[in-house]
């Protein structure tokens, strides 16, 4: 029967229910009307839904299969479109045409795009994509957030897609492990979260980064750092000093550590430590090593302590970690103080001199019950300098600190600031300011002369560089 005559068949048995009723009515004012029967449309509509539903149920328990984690895009892109082609062929979808080739394109696209999110994704100007609840996504464009028209079709899409990208990747995610941090082939880091771990509902964090790596003159250009600062530090990495990167989530910290890695010498042989992969260094012999979380069964975890202590017998000329945030910091400073300087470094803090004290609480981390002074001795003579960096109000991520151990007096580590951000004003939107030298000449600058590099006096003049 057609859709056509089963509609007037609906209408003709509903009329003749209803006049008899009228008929037997002993008052005709009693008019009892039933309920509106659902459109055709609406029905279709659900049925839709819940044929997308299923389908994409059984195709995500397809792709789970061994192999597909290892397959290209074009492969998954083939073997999803076989598989609507031969649903579409075996089963009496109850969908006219239009809907089976929305039905195709949102299978596609939810089983191997991004799904709503992927033109966000395709925005180079958003460097991150934040994913609160199905009617709240937000980026950030230039350092500040603002929300998108972006809508998912509820919590289970949200659901679908974090599963999608962990599973692409060899991780999982469930409500036995509610919480993963894992990188896109792209190098994209991201993050989500799922009941129970956040009550609210599922939620996705995605940092993108640049189809093009920023360089030193790109982070001169955009006023992370004056030309001046940025000779003193190629210098102080050429002439391995080992130097510290402080500063606040999003602030740049690992933008600025694949910068000063540039100055890294081809002959020499760098090995990386991350908890997720992100940097990319141009250099040919790099080893990188990766963090990895245990399963399911708590089993399988690769601490980033056991990677730096790995790292140590693989003949090393430098060990860079993307970011410290427990016991490694022992291994680490032991390193630095054993051969190793030159070494680079992260850690979250606000100022160089809560870096310090950031350090000194993860070696504590490491279960070893050391004197505090002993601690900050070794501090003291691992780490030559601390350069921090913080996002403005503008959204510009600047330098706003480089500063230099000079050693302990009693039992607090000595710090001087080289060079500092000073700001004036905040004008049109921007902090209006300029980066400018103390006039301290660092203690470094003679054992750099000393190994052939040349120091420049007019560095550290006290002159106020370009306007930022």
């Amino acid at each position: 029967m057609s859709d056509e005559s089963l509609r007037k068949n609906l209408s003709r048995t509903a009329g003749d229910r209803l006049a008899a009723r009228l008929r037997s009515s002993p008052s005709s004012t009693a008019l009892v009307v039933e309920p509106p029967r659902e459109p055709v449309e609406e029905r279709a509509s659900a049925d839709a839904v819940s044929t997308r539903a299923r389908l994409q149920r059984r195709l995500l328990d397809e792709l789970a299969r061994p192999g597909s984690a290892d397959a290209t895009e074009a492969e998954l892109r083939a073997r999803v479109g076989a598989f609507v082609a031969d649903v579409l062929e075996s089963e009496d979808l109850p969908l006219n045409a239009r809907e089976r080739e929305r039905l195709v394109e949102e299978l596609v696209d939810d089983t191997i795009g991004a799904g709503p999110i992927a033109p966000l994704l395709a925005d180079p100007t958003v460097t991150d994509v934040l994913v609160n609840g199905p009617a709240q996504v937000y980026v950030e464009r230039s350092g500040r957030l603002e929300r998108t028209d972006v809508r998912f079709r509820g919590p289970e899409q949200i659901v679908r897609l974090i599963e999608r990208i962990a599973a692409r990747v060899g991780r999982r995610v469930d409500a036995a492990q509610p919480m993963v941090d894992l990188r896109l082939p792209d190098g994209s880091r991201v993050n989500a979260t799922l009941p129970p771990a956040s009550p609210d509902g599922p939620t996705l964090s995605i940092r993108r980064f640049g189809a093009r790596r920023m360089r030193k003159d790109d982070l001169v250009r955009l006023g992370t750092l004056s030309p001046s600062l940025a000779a003193f530090l190629d210098v102080a990495v050429r002439g391995r000093q080992t130097v510290l990167i402080s500063g606040g989530t999003g602030a740049g910290k690992s933008t600025l550590l694949g910068v000063l890695s540039e100055s890294i010498s081809e002959e020499e042989r760098i090995i990386t430590i991350e908890d997720t992969l992100e940097l990319s260094l141009d250099q040919q012999h790099v080893v990188r090593l990766e963090a990895r979380p245990a399963n399911v069964e708590n089993q399988g975890r690769i601490g980033a302590r056991e990677l730096v202590t790995n790292a140590l017998r693989m003949r090393p000329d430098r060990i860079i970690v993307g970011e410290v945030r427990g016991g490694e910091a022992l291994d680490m400073l032991q390193a630095m103080n054993t051969g190793h300087d030159g070494s680079l470094c992260t850690v979250h803090a606000n100022t160089p001199r809560d870096a310090l004290a950031r350090l000194e609480t993860m070696v504590l981390m490491s279960g070893l019950d050391l004197p505090s002074r002993a601690i900050r001795e070794q501090i003291a003579a691992a780490l030559a300098l601390i350069v921090h960096v913080r996002r403005g109000e503008d959204g510009v991520r600047r330098i706003e600190t480089v500063s230099e151990l000079v050693g302990m007096e009693g039992a607090t580590i000595l710090l001087q600031d080289l060079f500092v951000f000073r700001r004036r004003g905040f004008e049109a939107g921007r902090v209006v300011g300029g980066f400018t030298a103390t006039g301290v000449v660092p203690r470094c600058a003679q054992a750099l002369r000393e190994r052939g590099f040349a120091v420049d006096a007019r560095w550290f003049a006290p002159e106020e560089g370009p306007r930022a």
